[in-house]
C-alpha cells in the first residue's frame, strides 16, 4: 500500500522533510516503524507519536488509512 507520511517538529528536522510517499506492505503501526526506523536510524532514540486519520494510535494499530502522522511530544501551558 501507499502511503504519505507527514512529519512534524523535530521529527521533520531529523527526516530533513515534512511529507513524503512510502511503500508498505505490512499491516501494524509496529511493522511500519521497524521500516521508517531501517530509513532514519536517529527516530528509534526519538520519542514521539503515531496519527492515523487525526488519532493518536498504538504499535499494535491495524493501518486503515493511507496518511500516517509522526508527531514530537508536545508542551502544554
Amino acid at each position: 500500500m501507499q502511503l504519505t507520511i507527514k512529519y512534524f517538529g523535530l521529527i521533520a528536522e531529523i527526516t530533513k522533510r515534512n511529507k513524503e510517499q512510502f511503500e508498505f506492505s505490512g499491516t501494524l503501526i509496529n511493522e511500519f516503524l521497524e521500516t521508517v526506523y531501517l530509513k532514519y536510524p536517529k527516530l528509534k532514540e526519538t520519542h514521539f507519536q503515531v496519527a492515523q486519520n487525526n488519532e493518536i494510535v498504538s504499535k499494535e494499530t491495524i493501518i486503515t488509512q493511507t496518511e500516517i502522522a509522526l508527531l514530537p511530544p508536545f508542551a502544554g501551558g
